[in-house]
């Protein structure tokens, strides 16, 4: 789907006469973005993003877009839209201060550290995955209700009430949603309520039927009549509680009750000149982020050229240690100490580069955890809005996997997340995305657990640049760290930014995942330096939108997953 997406594209961009363009400016021009002078939201459906533009022509701001969007899929991409799991939002409002929302899931209060391991010591990835065990407390509503309160135009019964008409209505399922049902049929056919709903006669979800979600449509309407409440206390958080308990989980109306979304600080850097905010611990996200880029800016990027060989080689190596850090050093900061002030400093990036050797690999053997003083030792999703007020959303949530724990909470309609696995549920072992972590992530009640979300903000001077973030588990640090690359040391457009073949590496395994795209003698290269490669299928996600000096907005939605949509105004 990817390279006929190219190939269309490539035969769309017209050929202008004159002198020949630039590498630069090919990269640049190469796939139209969406533009727009008044707005522009980017997100992986459709419908959401109409219901994104439709708020920004009403008059609400950024935030109420971004919200009702969030709401939106939670009706029409299950697989990741929810408000039965949690994620980060970070907002820029028009004096360009940058806020951060972490409505990140938590621990409910019965959890225990081996909670997730079998009787061997050993991570259990049916119980991680797969049921109630694996459900954290959702944190989607209370994040929404916060961000509302405090910077939105509109309040949450306005904002929710797109989405609840979609599912008292209904739409039509498209093939992918069809595919996608079937695919993970394992999962939800365990739970009796989960088989009904997605399964009517046996079957996946028919192609072009029209499906109505009923008891998620009541569900969005209590939220509607009572806020957050709706969903935390009442009959909605009775009948989640229940379901959970039903099928060996521990979770308590308690948990729901108790639960509260934060405000936190964003982690902050710069690069060339551009400002860098992201999201703190607990993700890992803004931290490497800014940790990459650090040493990046070392290099001479540009004038190396974009994918070369040398400069992929630099990113790998780069990753390579800022997997090994996170490893050891995040987790949540509200139960451990997490050394964000060393991490990101100019002055460590220095000592990474100077480690980095030039044109041969290291062994992720060879790449330990820093040393740092006074120190003891998937499937998501994302949106990004932006309006012509200056105000601007980047917002990743997520249910862990595809489609979450599989498990929806009898007579609410809602799925739920799978991730307590994102806890290091054995440390030292790995978790289903690869991902190696230690003690600072390990299970405790009411903890959240460590992800690698990356919704970040760029600006210039003080004024807005883009909002960009991804999908993809442990792939999302490395997807957004690559479309800041694309745009500013290769003046890349949105939608060629978020294009732009791309390649992964995370410490362990030890090795460099890459996508169709590059070229097979820079890939030989590579190899015959030393690195492990491995072709990918996709790494990653990207909703973009920027604007221009001139004021005008673009938009990218990448293509490696179908319905990704760029609308503006």
């Amino acid at each position: 789907m990817l390279r006929r997406f190219l190939v269309s594209l490539t035969l769309l961009v017209p050929l202008v006469a004159g002198a020949a363009p630039t590498p630069v400016e090919q990269d640049r021009f190469r796939f139209p973005s969406a533009v727009g002078r008044h707005g522009m939201v980017a997100s992986p459906e459709v419908r959401a993003s109409r219901a994104g533009i439709q708020v920004l022509k009403e008059g609400g701001n950024a935030v109420d877009a971004a919200v009702t969007m969030a709401f939106v899929l939670a009706v029409t991409l299950p697989r990741a839209g929810n408000i039965g799991g949690g994620g980060f939002m970070l907002i820029r409002d028009p004096q360009g201060k940058v806020y951060a929302l972490d409505f990140r899931e938590r621990a409910p209060a019965g959890s225990t550290r081996t909670m997730l391991q079998d009787g061997k010591g050993n991570r259990d990835a049916d119980k991680a995955t797969i049921g109630a065990l694996s459900v954290g407390v959702p944190g989607t509503v209370a994040g929404m209700d916060l961000a509302l309160k405090r910077f939105g135009r509109w309040d949450l019964k306005r904002t929710v009430a797109p989405a609840r008409k979609i599912a008292e209505t209904g739409f039509h399922v498209p093939p992918w949603l069809t595919a996608e049902v079937e695919r993970v049929r394992p999962g939800l056919s365990r739970f009796p309520e989960s088989k009904r709903i997605f399964f009517p006669s046996g079957f996946p979800l028919p192609t072009d039927s029209v499906w109505k979600q009923p008891e998620l449509a009541a569900t969005l309407s209590a939220i509607e009549l009572r806020g957050p409440a709706g969903f935390y206390e009442g009959p909605v958080a009775a009948k989640i509680a229940k379901s959970i308990q039903v099928h060996g989980g521990v979770m308590t109306v308690q948990d729901l009750k108790s639960y509260k979304a934060l405000w936190r600080e964003p982690v902050r850097g710069t690069y060339r000149g551009y400002d860098i905010d992201s999201m703190p611990p607990p993700s890992s996200g803004g931290v490497h982020l800014i940790q990459a880029l650090n040493v990046l800016e070392g290099f001479s990027m540009r004038e190396d050229g974009l994918n070369s060989a040398i400069n992929l080689h630099r990113i790998i190596e780069t990753l390579r240690q800022c997997y090994a850090d996170r490893s050891r050093w995040l987790g949540d900061p509200d139960f451990v100490k997490v050394p964000v002030e060393y991490l990101t400093s100019k002055e460590y990036a220095s000592k990474i580069r100077e480690q980095i050797p030039d044109r041969k690999a290291r062994t992720s053997e060879q790449v330990a955890p820093a040393q740092v003083p006074g120190y003891e030792s998937d499937q998501t999703t994302h949106l990004s809005v932006a309006d012509e007020k200056g105000w601007a959303v980047s917002m990743t949530y997520t249910l862990n996997f595809s489609y979450g724990s599989g498990l929806v909470a009898e007579g609410t309609g809602v799925l739920l997340n799978d991730e307590m696995d994102d806890f290091s549920a054995a440390p030292g072992r790995p978790n289903g995305f690869g991902l190696l972590g230690g003690k600072a992530n390990a299970i405790e009640p009411g903890k959240r657990p460590l992800s690698s979300m990356t919704p970040t903000i760029v600006q210039r001077d003080g004024q807005f640049v883009a909002a960009v973030g991804s999908p993809g588990g442990s792939t999302i640090i490395t997807a957004v760290l690559q479309v800041i690359l694309g745009l500013v040391d290769f003046d890349q457009n949105a939608q060629s930014a978020v294009c732009e073949a791309r390649i992964h590496h995370q410490w362990y395994p030890d090795e460099v995942n890459y996508e169709q795209g590059f070229s097979p003698d820079t890939i030989t290269l590579l190899k015959s330096w030393g690195q492990n490669m491995r072709r990918a299928e996709s790494i990653g996600h990207c909703m973009l939108v920027r604007r221009l000096p001139n004021g005008d907005f673009e938009g990218g939605a990448d293509p490696r997953r179908t319905g990704g949509t760029a609308l503006g105004y």
